[in-house]
């Protein structure tokens, strides 16, 4: 079992660079095909034009996108152009109310997307707006890389955090070929609750279904106590040393999955290894 097709999305000439070098690391250890889309972002259609406004300002914005994207595209090529690797690169130009579509479709047919985290010091909503499809669009496990360029672990120790709800199962399930090469999975639980089915052992369920896969874990019952539970996983993860986080991804609402709940988002804004979600 393992990653064939690894898909990464880029909109600045900043990424190209660092993505491309820890998806390429990635698709080598997979020997998995990798898909870069280099989108053009038109986002002045979403302030709008004042009434009267001449076609030629929309013209305008879109031959910026067009050329935004040409141009990622170009540094893309330099770059892979001499890899051993199998690639594909695909020029997409896009407003910013289409990006949800387009990314959505994209995901869906790859086995994993890989990302750089979508908050902090030159990120901009565009990062945000494609984790979120990829992942409620395009229901695609999302590899968040707090570092892109960064050479990346071999994910020997991996915290998975489990509360037995079905975007924490999808996660596990998504991480499998992750889980089974890595030396030690520490099922984290945090607050079990006291009437729930796993009440009287926490985790046993899934490390059994981990087990029959070759999966050395073990599981971890921690007390809730920091204010917020991104705090506590970000500590576990720490305490346990370990170089990937696996977990579900939750949204505020149901009705409108494009919102990342708050543990998510908490934990992306400040996670210092990888994060794998699913939801």
């Amino acid at each position: 079992m393992a990653y064939k097709s690894i898909c990464t999305f880029l909109t600045s000439e900043a990424d190209v660079g660092p993505m491309l070098e820890s998806a390429s690391e990635l698709a080598r250890r997979y020997d998995a095909h990798l898909e870069v889309c280099c989108m053009g972002v038109d986002t002045t259609q979403s302030m709008g034009f004042y009434a009267g406004a001449p076609a030629l300002l929309y013209e305008s914005a879109i031959e910026a996108a067009r050329e935004a994207s040409e141009s990622l595209c170009e540094a893309v090529r330099s770059k892979l152009r001499m890899s051993d690797l199998r690639w594909s690169v695909e020029s997409a130009i896009l407003t910013i109310g289409g990006m949800n579509a387009y990314i959505g479709i994209k995901a869906r047919f790859v086995d994993l997307v890989v990302l750089p985290r979508p908050y902090g010091e030159g990120r901009s909503p565009q990062d945000e707006i494609t984790t979120e499809a990829a992942l409620f669009e395009g229901n695609a496990p999302v590899l968040v890389l707090p570092e892109p360029g960064k050479a990346l672990p071999e994910f020997r120790k991996i915290v998975l955090a489990w509360n037995q709800g079905d975007e924490a199962l999808r996660a596990t399930r998504a991480a499998l070929p992750l889980l089974i090469a890595a030396d030690l999975v520490n099922v984290v639980v945090i607050d079990p609750p006291a009437h729930g089915i796993e009440r009287s052992d926490p985790g046993g369920m899934l490390t059994q279904m981990l087990a029959r896969h070759g999966v050395q874990a073990e599981v971890s019952v921690l007390a809730r106590a920091l204010p917020r539970v991104s705090d506590v996983l970000r500590r576990h993860v720490t305490d346990q040393d370990a170089d990937l986080l696996v977990m579900g991804a939750y949204s505020h609402s149901r009705l409108r999955q494009a919102i990342l709940g708050g543990t998510t988002r908490n934990l992306l804004e400040e996670t210092r290894v990888p994060v794998l979600m699913a939801r």
